[in-house]
């Protein structure tokens, strides 16, 4: 029986015109290794397999990938690994977070706003990033209402160098908020975690879209024996007509086939 793909089931992100495959590729792992929440350590893959894990994930019908500043080196290996395929991917990067010398620092200003985007365009090798998204530091309302950032990625959405924006943040409060001026809501929502859904039902409910991150719990999700927490995971997410797309950071193969395996035979059952 032939590998499951997600090549005929792309759907739209909200009202951006985007078309995108119910999974996402994160890719903090092509860049970073320190500070991460997974429950095992893992090598950052060399370019010839980052190369391969791209190759497979088009293959399976993946066309959104997942990527920020605070990834370490990910935008700026992607720009070279991505050349002559730009067409065939939607970009999310985002903003607000750096990552330097294995600490987090936040900054939401318009200056450092615009600077991030401009570099995101430089490091991926690209005149136009189809998604950006202000990564929160949890201050979700203070962040949307007293500095910049949203009003800059608005600015920078009609001067053509971002086809929308949205938020990343951890609240109900600021994922609403979010939406009611942005594209766009990551949120977190997975099998141990479902306090954000009020955000999934006002976007179904306004045409706006959902990403979902953490949607395997970080590898986390542990259950009754014999029951697959991917499948009940993805089970979860997908009964939500809200949502667009899960993203899930994994560089193994084997994995990124079972996920993409599993999403298809859900979606197609729902």
């Amino acid at each position: 029986m032939s590998q499951p793909t997600l090549h005929d089931l792309h759907r739209a992100l909200g009202s951006t015109g985007l078309l995108v495959s119910p999974l996402g590729l994160g890719t903090v792992k092509l860049g970073r290794d320190q500070g991460v929440k997974y429950p095992s350590g893992f090598q950052i893959p060399d370019d010839q397999q980052a190369r391969q894990l791209l190759k497979l994930s088009r293959d399976l019908g993946i066309n959104l990938i997942d990527t920020a500043p605070a990834y370490g080196r990910s935008e700026e290996r992607l720009g070279p690994l991505l050349r002559g395929q730009r067409q065939e991917w939607v970009i999310v990067s985002k903003v607000g977070e750096e990552f330097e010398a294995g600490q987090s620092r936040h900054d939401f200003s318009a200056a450092h706003t615009r600077l991030s985007v401009e570099r995101s365009l430089q490091r991926l090798e690209t005149d136009v990033i189809d998604l950006v998204l202000v990564h929160s530091d949890g201050n979700d309302l203070a962040i949307l209402e007293h500095s910049e950032a949203y009003q800059t990625l608005d600015a920078l959405k009609h001067e053509g160098k971002i086809r929308a924006f949205g938020f990343s943040g951890k609240t109900v409060e600021g994922g609403l908020r979010a939406l009611e001026q942005g594209d766009c809501a990551m949120i977190t929502y997975n099998l141990n975690e479902q306090a954000e859904k009020p955000v999934i039902d006002y976007a179904t409910a306004h045409g706006k879209a959902i990403l979902v991150k953490k949607a395997l719990a970080s590898g986390h999700a542990c259950l009754a024996p014999g029951i697959d927490p991917v499948r009940a995971s993805f089970e979860l997410l997908f009964a939500q007509p809200g949502v667009a797309s899960a993203i899930v950071g994994t560089i193994n193969p084997v994995h990124l086939a079972h996920n993409v395996a599993t999403v298809a035979r859900v979606i197609r059952q729902n």
